[in-house]
């Protein structure tokens, strides 16, 4: 019995085997196909969000101090509209250190100069300093790693 006599023999179970990896392969491709349609989907969510925190500042004047680098904040407390405006900064940026660190969105690159620029500011990095305690604290890692950055 030859080559000829054993794909008679196995016909069938050769087909199936080969219907069952090309369907798994199949099923791979879709799956890698969705993940990246669904990170691009999670970043244009994500950009929205961000447009609507920046859209807060931009559309309030009174939080200009927010970024003034000599903003003493010992002579003038920090206003309570400064405080929310920055807490919504901050909750937005765990929401995309959480995406990105388990691979739900594309990786942002200048995040952590960014995340540095911010809290350069003194409000922010006053904000920051009596909120971090309530933060998960590979957060607060990612935060406090960020602010080395040159």
């Amino acid at each position: 019995m030859g080559i000829w006599g054993w794909l008679a023999n196995n016909s069938f179970n050769l087909l199936s085997a080969v219907g069952i990896i090309g369907s798994l392969g199949f099923t791979a491709a879709s799956f890698r196909s969705e993940a990246k349609t669904r990170r691009i989907a999670n970043l244009i969510n994500i950009t929205g969000s961000h447009r609507d925190v920046w859209k807060l500042y931009f559309d309030s004047p009174e939080l200009v101090r927010i970024f003034d680098p000599h903003a003493n904040i010992a002579n003038r407390a920090i206003e309570q509209d400064e405080e929310l405006f920055v807490n919504l900064v901050i909750v937005h940026l765990n929401a995309v250190f959480y995406a990105t660190q388990n691979g739900l969105m594309i990786k942002t690159e200048g995040l952590r100069r960014d995340v540095a620029q911010f809290l350069a500011m003194p409000i922010p990095a006053a904000i920051w300093e009596k909120h971090k305690g309530v933060q998960n604290n590979d957060f607060v890692a990612f935060v406090e790693s960020c602010r080395n950055v040159k």
